[in-house]
């Protein structure tokens, strides 16, 4: 795989504008509406379990994210996910925080034992914790902290869950438990943004509406996502966090297939 596969997937994406439902947290709402909108696919943010199978129904896509959960959430999650399943719809799932509370960690097990996950997303920390692994997370924001080694994780996860996983961190991993990836594209000033994770996730849905392969889904996704980091860093120089998230939207635009020939750095392991 070079990336040619990967830029012809971003392409797709904004010939096809595909719905992504999202059903995530109330932090990032508006972030990862706005992050899709400029990728250049279409949110629809439905949480209601009256609805939720409907919408996803119409949806290509279907990302849960427990950022900020609570049992009639979860049961909405579990609704959606039975019905994108059944239809075939890929589902990619976000454990935020797994590991910060016994019921946060319960409930994204829940979520895994009753849904079939097409992609599992989240750092190092929380891909241990929805195993069961004995890993300390403070908050819903691990940041750097990491237990083990994040490919040997993301390997056991993928064989385990029978799903792609993606962790990311100072490098993200990627695998299907066979064939793996190491991607390095990327900027520090995305962990010091709220939301910059949760988006990615649901990035990787819009990847995954249009392109069968998810783990080549996945990889275009997430070296698509760090080159836009690289290119906002770019622009703003050392102005902040601010800056760099008003003009990260800005490049989810503005990164070409052409972008992603050039700068794509991931390696095959």
């Amino acid at each position: 795989m070079n990336s040619s596969d990967l830029r012809f997937i971003l392409q797709r994406v904004r010939e096809e504008n595909p719905l992504v439902h999202n059903i995530t947290n109330v932090v990032v709402t508006n972030f990862t509406a706005n992050g899709l909108l400029s990728l250049g696919a279409s949110p629809v943010m439905a949480y209601a379990p009256e609805e939720v199978e409907d919408m996803v129904s119409i949806s290509r896509a279907l990302v849960l994210n427990i950022g900020t959960l609570n049992k009639e959430v979860v049961g909405s999650m579990i609704l959606a996910g039975k019905k994108a399943n059944v239809l075939g719809i890929p589902v990619i799932f976000d454990p935020v925080g797994a590991g910060a509370t016994r019921f946060r960690t319960e409930m994204a097990q829940r979520i895994l034992n009753e849904v079939n996950i097409s992609v599992l997303r989240g750092n190092a920390a929380e891909i241990a914790n929805v195993l069961g692994a004995k890993t300390e997370i403070k908050g819903v924001d691990a940041g750097e902290q990491q237990q083990g080694n994040s490919l040997d994780l993301a390997l056991l996860a993928a064989k385990k869950l029978n799903t792609i996983v993606v962790i990311t961190g100072k490098e993200d991993v990627l695998t299907d438990g066979e064939t793996t990836y190491l991607v390095s594209n990327g900027h520090p000033l995305l962990t010091k943004v709220t939301g910059t994770g949760c988006l990615l996730t649901s990035v990787i849905g819009a990847f995954a509406a249009v392109e069968r392969n998810l783990l080549l889904a996945g990889l275009s996704a997430v070296t698509f996502y760090g080159i836009a980091a690289e290119k906002a860093v770019e622009k703003v120089g050392d102005l902040g966090p601010g800056s760099f998230q008003i003009e990260f939207i800005n490049q989810l635009a503005h990164v070409s297939s052409e972008d992603i020939h050039q700068f794509a750095a991931f390696k095959k392991l």
